[in-house]
């Protein structure tokens, strides 16, 4: 599939919100809590916009319908990608790579000596794309305790060292 990758317009703006809400929705799926995101899902990409740490974003559309889009983020000489976003109805057709390829390449434009990505555990098909396009380095874990006597819907992981993990995300808790 043909997409354009071009930067982020404020005239985007309706379209990623919506495309911020739908990924909210997923997320919300595969972790079977409606609750994540809160009343407003796409309230979180104006935090996002306003982050002085985002270097630039970027949006792929076709025929002047936005895709998916994606920024890259920049903390101490390194980058982070987050978030990568694509509609459901254009997954796992290029539009991903395009968007990530496109983040990696400003990267490495900017001197940057690494660029992580924090995909949400659960979220398979995103972990193996990102494993496909180089990301096999584990830098951070992060690790929860779970206080609440509330029953979970966690599922068995991952082995890493020995031993079993669950999956979960910790900001939606």
């Amino acid at each position: 599939m043909k997409v354009n990758i071009r930067e982020y317009r404020d005239s985007d703006y309706d379209a990623c919100r919506a495309l911020w809400v739908e990924l909210t929705q997923h997320h919300r799926d595969i972790y079977a809590d409606q609750s994540i995101g809160g009343d407003d899902p796409g309230a979180e990409l104006d935090s996002h916009l306003k982050d002085p740490k985002r270097a630039k974003t970027w949006v792929a559309e076709r025929k002047d319908s936005v895709l998916g889009f994606c920024s890259l983020i920049v903390e101490y000489g390194s980058g982070e990608i987050d978030p990568v976003v694509v509609t459901k109805s254009d997954r796992s057709k290029g539009v991903g790579t395009a968007l990530l390829q496109t983040a990696i390449e400003e990267a490495k434009s900017r001197g940057m000596r690494s660029v992580s990505i924090q995909p949400v555990a659960r979220n398979v098909d995103a972990m193996r794309l990102y494993r496909r396009l180089g990301f096999h380095i584990l830098g951070h874990i992060d690790m929860t305790l779970y206080l609440s006597s509330k029953a979970s819907n966690w599922k068995p992981g991952i082995t890493i060292h020995g031993e079993e993990y669950v999956y979960y995300n910790s900001r939606y808790m």
